[in-house]
């Protein structure tokens, strides 16, 4: 046997006939008609079964049990029945009854139970008919599971021909429903025949209790098969009159994974040929009277879209930017507002959301989906109905012009069907002067900025030039002028200082002592003008009680360069008298030597006082 959907089916079978086989059978109920349909027309598969029930055991019975596979229940997503009780020729109205998971005692551990409570119980002769339907999500597996553009997309179903139940059948056939007539292959059994795009299997009667024989369909389907792995719907009430609803998606087409090239001109040209198995629109059906909608992904606006609508419905039909091959994944988010008196009601002091919970696309699979309804703040006393079971907390969400944050119902279920797209209610307490809240946060903060403005615009807000802070201002100015000028004074000597290195230098490459001379009695001058500058600056700084900060750093400064200076005149004089004399020698070259050691030290002491009273 082949291996579908990378699993052995021929193990699963095994396993279920091995579990049956040996497991108690319930005598008092007898199914004396069971009536399968299957629809396999789109990724969801439905299953209606019609059971006709009688008791012909002695007690009561308060509920029938209902049987599913492993390979199954793991994708079975909805579950309901109802019941009409039969009376002579007449029947009573329809009830949908109360379904729960069970664990029947002896019952094979292959399969997964549950228990359809009948409204009152069905005594000894009595009948009943119950309508079950099931909708299964990733029930259709790709085979093959990868396709090229040009292929078409085939998928493969199993089932049992025989209804599994662990009550004796009388008489049973199934229908399967195919969404077009092409038929790869299906199990032939006695009574099985295919007619157009359906399969009829049937009818067989007295059936022994779990019966189970399989059956394999392998046949075409090319509808979308949209997944969305995350669906997050955030409902925002505000109580000026609109519902915001925001939907955030992130999809994947779960069909046969899609290999080889994409020519889009090919698409373009034959699309239903080159693409029949990509998907290239959704539909999602939006409450009446729905406005101020709008379809973007991370880009920005996506203009693939129409909305048309009437007084009963709106239509927004989205197309993604490209059309969606298997495998092939997509993101984008579509809002909308809705008119609130539609959906928020009063009763008994209390305000109460009623709309529904699942999204408005009904080709999609949702694997994972999260409502979250936002209340106004100020919101108290929350509760929540919805009609089937859900994961349920609360968080805060803080907004503009927000206090202590609106409160956040968070609902969370998973394997969700268009069947879950039911109405859900919210209710809660709210205060009507909360209302009120925000209007006055604005009002009173437009006020006190306009009495700021007037404030602003009236007042002297000058410093007065009597005052301390003025006078203080107008000291470290001065303060600031006389410590550039001082800075400029000490440039000039340092750079006198330079010409006379460099008439040095010139004396030992001419040989013209007349010339190192005359530098020399330059220098001389210079710094004797300069020397007179910076006393009287000094004497300004020493008087200042602002300038008691930088001082310090100054006076340092005025004595490294005056012992500079020292220093450079006598190594000039030792120099030029040496060279005037013809008199050089080791003792000279050695004073001279020594001599220069102690400028360079000086000269970097004096460049490192002038950076820190920069920084000063």
């Amino acid at each position: 046997m082949r291996k579908i959907g990378g699993c052995d089916l021929s193990l699963v079978l095994l396993a279920i006939s091995f579990s049956v086989l040996f497991a108690p059978v319930l005598s008092d109920l007898v199914i004396s008609k069971v009536d399968r349909r299957v629809d396999l027309t789109s990724q969801h598969v439905r299953l209606f079964t019609t059971l006709k029930v009688e008791n012909n055991g002695t007690d009561s019975v308060s509920e029938v049990l209902l049987p599913f596979p492993d390979h199954q229940s793991k994708n079975l997503a909805f579950l309901t029945a109802t019941t009409t009780e039969e009376k002579g020729k007449s029947k009573s109205s329809s009830q949908a009854l109360p379904i729960k998971v069970v664990n029947p005692e002896g019952m094979p551990i292959s399969l997964a139970w549950y228990s359809a409570s009948l409204p009152k119980e069905l005594g000894k002769g009595g009948q009943l008919t119950l309508e079950i339907r099931a909708v299964f999500t990733h029930a259709l597996r790709p085979f093959p599971e990868k396709i090229t553009q040009a292929d078409a997309q085939l998928v493969v179903f199993q089932d049992s021909a025989y209804y599994l139940s662990p009550y004796v059948v009388k008489a049973q056939s199934f229908t399967v429903k195919l969404p077009e007539p092409r038929v790869e292959s299906y199990t032939k059994l006695e009574n099985a025949k295919l007619s157009g795009s359906e399969i009829k299997y049937g009818p067989y009667e007295n059936i022994p209790p779990f019966s189970y024989t399989p059956i394999v369909v392998h046949f075409a389907s090319n509808g979308p098969f949209a997944v969305a792995k995350d669906l997050v719907r955030e409902i925002e009430i505000s109580h000026w009159g609109n519902v915001q609803i925001t939907e955030h998606y992130n999809l994947i087409h779960a069909g046969a994974e899609s290999i080889g090239e994409f020519s889009r001109l090919d698409y373009q040209a034959r699309p239903y040929l080159r693409g029949a198995s990509a998907f290239r629109h959704l539909i999602a059906k939006l409450p009446p009277r729905a406005h101020s909608v709008y379809y973007r992904d991370e880009i920005g606006n996506i203009s693939t879209s129409n909305l048309w609508g009437d007084s009963t419905k709106t239509l927004l039909e989205i197309e993604p930017r490209y059309p969606l091959f298997g495998g092939w994944k997509t993101s984008f988010t579509i809002g909308y507002g809705l008119p609130l008196h539609d959906f928020l009601f009063q009763s008994e002091g209390q305000r109460f959301l009623n709309i529904s919970f699942g999204s408005p696309m009904n080709e999609l699979v949702i694997d994972n989906l999260i409502v979250k309804v936002i209340l106004p703040e100020g919101s108290k006393d929350i509760t929540v109905s919805v009609p089937f079971p859900i994961k349920e907390w609360q968080e805060m969400k803080f907004s503009h012009l927000d206090m202590v944050g609106r409160p956040v119902v968070v609902l969370e279920k998973t394997n969700v069907v268009p069947e879950h797209n039911q109405y859900f209610q919210v209710k809660y307490r709210f205060n009507n002067l909360s209302l009120f809240r925000e209007p006055l946060m604005l009002i009173s903060g437009f006020f006190f900025l306009f009495v700021a403005c007037i404030i602003y615009t009236h007042a002297d807000f000058t410093i007065s030039k009597s005052s301390a802070s003025y006078v203080a201002k107008l000291q470290w100015d001065e303060v600031q002028t006389a410590i550039q000028q001082f800075q400029g004074v000490m440039s000039r000597c340092l750079a006198i200082h330079d010409k006379l290195e460099a008439s040095l230098r010139d004396l030992s490459r001419t040989g013209d002592a007349q010339a190192c001379k005359a530098a020399r009695k330059a220098a001389d001058s210079s710094l004797k003008e300069l020397s007179k500058e910076l006393k009287s600056l000094l004497g300004f700084l020493q008087s200042s009680p602002q300038a008691a900060q930088i001082l310090p750093k100054v006076d340092e400064l005025v004595v490294k360069e005056k012992e500079l200076q020292e220093k450079l005149m006598l190594k000039h004089s030792i120099v030029v008298d040496a060279f005037e004399k013809r008199s050089g020698g080791r003792d000279t070259e050695s004073r001279v030597a020594s001599i220069q050691q102690k400028i360079t030290a000086l000269r970097l002491e004096v460049d490192d006082l002038l950076e820190v009273i920069d920084e000063i």
